[in-house]
């Protein structure tokens, strides 16, 4: 596993000590801006604090501003990944997460993989529950205060699952128990009282296992594994705190159930069918597919922790991951960007791009997908997402052009969060 170099944390703690309200004008050669828009050649970026400005080809730097020239690299806003799990040390089984290791290890790994990830060009993540409850609160609230660095987060806090089901944190033999894990909801009352607790220990939403899993014990990843009218009462509560519910699905049923419950994300979707598709297209909910953890699972299950019968649970999952995502790109759906990140190594997620291009994704498209829509899903659109005055200034620099090359996104070398640099592996010109 790749150590910290401890001079690289001194330097990622210095934007800390200070403010960020510099003026600062960024050059480039190429900017895409988030929306599908052409892009602008060669453009400027003129921020102030944490908040774009303005965006242009010709722009004044101010007396005393910071310029950062970046060459002929392309700027883009910084990315999402709608499906992280950020908390925890990537190979350790979550069964084994649960009777070897603390809350503790998993927040102080949450740190590394937070910055891991962060400098990968993700400056914004939704958080998918983690193994030991609430300690992605923790981690998002140390984030926001500025004690350590890391992407925008919006987290789930924990699972609600049905017992025996994907998220159940019990599939040990019955005289074995975690008694903190506390996840587990069999009827619509308790969904609901599931849901409050999640919202009263600090979680931005709700993240039920509405099918079952690849990396579980329970019930098999095609079944459905909470009705519709359990999945409505999820859906009912949650907008009664003005918060949405995300639901973990491979299997058509599943999926059909939660979204006509009115998710707000099918998250895996492995099974999409006409039926799905359709109700996609008629309501406010996403479909946010995770195509490279199926892949790396596979291939490289044992080296990530992956019990060989879970490994056989994906083998036979085969390509039905990949038809859904054709079929939704055909069907023309808004398609965010969701990785799964935590079950392979953080700072990864940007392979994600390749593999969707595989399935017939255009890059532009991608770039959207990884921006403005995954902004739009997390009600997020009127701060991140897009490369506009008002917005934060997040942004990645790359040196190549990613409309040529996809994989560019797999080699940011720049990262911007909030007018404060994450990276700089580009060269920069000093304050005029």
């Amino acid at each position: 596993m790749r150590r910290l170099d401890p001079a690289l944390w001194l330097a990622l703690a210095l934007p800390f000590t200070a403010a960020a309200q510099e003026t600062i004008l960024v050059r480039c050669a190429r900017l895409i801006d988030g929306s599908g828009a052409q892009p602008l050649q060669p453009a400027m970026i003129l921020i102030s604090g944490d908040r774009i400005r303005a965006v242009g080809q010709r722009l004044e730097a101010p007396a005393g501003a910071r310029v950062i020239d970046l060459g002929r690299a392309t700027v883009l806003p910084g990315l999402i990944d709608l499906h992280t799990h950020l908390t925890g040390e990537t190979g350790i089984h979550w069964e084994d997460e649960l009777v070897k290791t603390t809350p503790g290890h998993a927040a102080i790994y949450g740190v590394k993989n937070a910055l891991d990830t962060l400098r990968a060009g993700f400056t914004t993540c939704r958080n998918m529950g983690p193994t030991w409850p609430f300690t992605d609160v923790d981690l998002r609230d140390a984030i926001n205060a500025g004690a350590v660095p890391g992407p925008r987060l919006q987290v789930a806090g924990n699972y609600v699952s049905a017992t025996g089901g994907a998220g159940d944190a019990r599939q040990f033999s019955i005289y074995v128990d975690v008694p903190v894990v506390r996840n587990l909801a069999d009827s619509p009352d308790e969904i609901r009282k599931a849901v409050r607790t999640n919202f009263k220990h600090g979680a931005d939403f709700v993240k039920i296992l509405a099918a079952g899993a690849v990396l579980s014990k329970g019930i098999a990843p095609g079944a459905q594994q909470y009705s519709e009218e359990e999945l409505r009462a999820a859906v009912e509560e949650a907008n009664r705190w003005g918060r949405p519910v995300a639901a973990h699905a491979h299997g058509t049923a599943g999926i059909v159930a939660a979204l006509k419950a009115g998710v707000r994300t099918v998250d895996h979707g492995t099974m999409l069918n006409g039926e799905a598709i359709e109700i996609l297209k008629g309501r406010k909910a996403w479909y946010a597919p995770t195509l490279l953890v199926g892949k790396l699972i596979v291939e490289q299950g044992k080296a990530l922790g992956v019990p060989p019968a879970e490994i056989e649970r994906q083998k036979q999952l085969g390509a039905l991951a990949g038809a859904s995502f054709a079929m939704a790109l055909k069907a023309g759906l808004e398609i965010p960007f969701a990785t799964d990140a935590g079950v392979f190594a953080h700072g990864l997620n940007a392979r994600e791009f390749a593999v969707r291009a595989q399935f017939g994704e255009k890059p532009m498209q991608a770039i959207v997908s990884a921006t403005r829509i995954s902004a739009r899903v997390m009600g997020w659109e009127d701060r991140v997402g897009s490369l506009e005055p008002g917005k934060l200034a997040d942004l990645i620099a790359v040196a190549g052009d990613p409309l040529a090359d996809i994989t560019e996104l797999e080699r940011v070398r720049f990262v911007m969060k909030g007018g404060v640099v994450y990276r700089d592996e580009l060269r920069s010109i000093p304050t005029q």
